[in-house]
């Protein structure tokens, strides 16, 4: 596991950018990549920063594993089809290209709900992207689907979220009476559930918030 070369598409992000944090302190990654249309803040010498147009990927460098956390709104992106080019076109650009560096596994930041069949668009989107990856020949394939996202998008630069401002307010209330998947959960307890689990995954997993909190809890 040393030496391991990362691409991290969307490092700017709530979770990205705590997944990014996570490969530049782990002593076992040599390089990190980040793909995003702006670079991330965070400084090391083993970053590179790629500023991209995901429509037209350059060839990326060899690489080991990749993850995934591109994402927005209908609200935030301004229309369906905004959404659709960056949470299901763009990531599954950065996979392609991730594979053909030579990338084996693959970890997704998706969304609880997210189903290919379903009536919703957000969750239809969300779903055939996670279907689409699967798709692919990739060793492993790791699919986050947190709940409502805990932690600070104002310190990011982000518009907040209404919903994960409410879904938190309404954990710290209620949250012993509301079932372990379906409680908010902080970013930083994402990210180190898949940097867990993605290095060594060899088939296709899926983790909800309950389990999430359990692997990112483990030493």
């Amino acid at each position: 596991m040393a030496n391991r070369v990362a691409i991290v598409a969307g490092a700017t992000g709530l979770v990205g950018s705590a997944i990014l944090q996570g490969l530049i302190d782990d002593p076992n990654v040599a390089e990190v990549h980040a793909l995003g249309r702006r670079a991330p803040p965070a400084r090391s010498p083993k970053l590179t920063a790629h500023v991209v147009d995901f429509a037209r990927l350059p060839d990326l460098p060899p690489a080991s594993e990749l993850y995934l956390a591109l994402g927005t709104t209908i609200r935030d992106a301004g229309s369906s089809d905004a959404f659709r080019a960056l949470d299901y076109d763009a990531n599954l650009a950065a996979a392609k290209a991730a594979l053909a560096a030579g990338v084996k596994t693959v970890g997704l930041v998706s969304a609880m709900g997210a189903d290919s069949r379903s009536r919703v668009f957000y969750s239809r989107v969300k779903g055939e992207l996670e279907e689409a990856l699967a798709g692919m020949p990739f060793q492993g394939l790791v699919v986050a689907r947190p709940s409502l996202l805990e932690g600070s998008r104002a310190e990011l630069g982000q518009r907040s979220r209404a919903g994960e401002d409410w879904g938190a307010a309404i954990g710290r209330l209620f949250g012993f009476l509301i079932p372990a998947d379906y409680k908010p959960i902080a970013e930083s307890a994402v990210a180190a559930a898949l940097l867990a689990a993605v290095p060594s995954a060899t088939q296709r997993l899926t983790l909800r918030s309950g389990e999430m909190r359990r692997r990112a809890a483990e030493p």
